[in-house]
């Protein structure tokens, strides 16, 4: 039930942007909005998320995880419950949901990563990885269900997926506050500035790989959110495909990203060597995915060859969690793991206004630097991740140090 607790954060978090992902054609036409206006309401729930993620995770090393993880639930649900209101009842809709969207976003800055730094801090050692990859793996879920339930949804009135979110999130509020209990041996929270003096030691010894690996994992997160925007795009405008169709053919690669992030997860251990490994076996599939995109049209082979991309997503994902969450003591994980988060974030911001500037410009070239991208992130990782064991306890400084930071 612990475990279900904590993947019902994930979850709720995802279900955030996901779900409207197949609603956005309808609030575009139904609100006579552009198609920037419209991808703005995913950016700024995500750069909301990404500004005030590093402010929680410092509140949740100072005090506990679950006093910021609460709160920031439940202002998720009002947030969505203000947007809701705001497009049934108000004038000036589209102001009112991008300020619930604000609120919302704030509110997910204190749920998904700081789960993440929850789950180090009351697992260890292989388990750890087991429970991370059912965390990436209740993400995915999210993303799986959110395109189905908000076209089912929308089948009563496109905004009616803002009104599902308070209740969502009140569900994991419950669980959370019953299940999850944590170990009570917290020291003195250090003062402010030797805390900040210990983050800068550890970015000082560990930057270039912990760049990397954020990097990675921002970069799976662009890439999905921005082929969602795309593909929930071109459904209604060149296939006609339209309402709960439409959520279960975005579900497909979602669904392939899921099953491989688990199973991911649940092989992993503490091997850091397979972990690398399969960030560059992962990395690799994206490009190779992007790049084919080009040569197909017609849906079912387009989607086929989409699936590879997600595949690779599910290989990368579970690996980073693991290397981030692992790699600093528990005083700090907190605003290490939450620093990730907002790198995430700021990969789903930036997703959809890039993908909408690079659809008007070229569908070729918009595959094509995509691939480019993930080839020079798994370059980097390549290059700039050292692994020179299967487990922290024989790396030497410039290693990975799971157990001497």
């Amino acid at each position: 039930m612990i475990i279900a607790a904590i993947g019902s954060i994930p979850l709720m978090m995802t279900l955030g942007n996901s779900m409207l992902i197949p609603i956005l054609p309808k609030m575009k036409s139904s609100l006579d909005l552009s198609q920037f206006q419209v991808s703005m309401t995913i950016t700024v729930f995500s750069i909301a998320a990404a500004i005030f993620i590093p402010i929680v995770g410092y509140l949740s090393d100072r005090f506990s995880r679950k006093i910021v993880i609460i709160p920031s639930l439940l202002l998720f649900g009002a947030g969505a419950l203000l947007a809701g209101l705001g497009a049934a009842f108000f004038s000036n809709s589209y102001v009112w949901i991008i300020i619930g969207r604000i609120l919302q976003g704030i509110g997910a800055a204190g749920t998904a990563p700081i789960a993440m730094a929850l789950i180090g801090d009351l697992f260890k050692g292989g388990e750890q990885s087991r429970v991370l990859g059912i965390f990436e793996a209740s993400n995915g879920l999210g993303k799986v269900l959110s395109p189905i339930l908000g076209s089912l949804l929308a089948l009563i009135v496109w905004y009616a997926a803002f009104f599902s979110f308070p209740i969502i999130s009140l569900i994991s509020v419950i669980l959370v506050w019953i299940f999850v209990k944590e170990k009570d041996n917290r020291q003195a929270p250090p003062p402010f500035r030797k805390y900040v003096k210990g983050l800068l030691s550890v970015f000082k010894h560990e930057g270039r790989w912990l760049f990397t690996v954020y990097l990675a994992g921002g970069v799976c997160l662009f890439t999905l959110f921005g082929i969602l925007f795309y593909l929930s795009d071109v459904l209604e405008t060149k296939y006609n495909i339209n309402g709960v169709p439409k959520g279960l053919i975005l579900a497909i690669p979602l669904l392939v990203m899921v099953t491989t992030s688990y199973i991911t997860g649940s092989r992993i251990g503490k091997n850091l060597e397979k972990m690398k490994r399969l960030s560059l076996i992962g990395l690799a599939f994206m490009t190779i995915s992007y790049s084919s995109l080009v040569l197909f049209e017609k849906l079912i082979p387009f989607l086929i060859v989409l699936a590879l991309s997600s595949v690779g997503a599910g290989l990368v994902l579970p690996c980073v969690n693991s290397l981030i969450t692992g790699s600093v003591s528990k005083e700090r994980r907190g605003f290490v793991s939450s620093l990730y988060g907002s790198v995430r974030f700021i990969g789903v911001a930036l997703g959809p206004p890039i993908f909408t500037r690079l659809m008007d410009w070229s569908r070729t070239g918009m595959f094509l630097s995509i691939a480019s991208l993930t080839f020079l992130v798994g370059l980097l990782v390549l290059l700039l991740l050292h692994v020179k064991g299967k487990d922290g306890k024989k790396h030497k400084k410039k290693g990975i140090q799971y157990k001497y930071l």
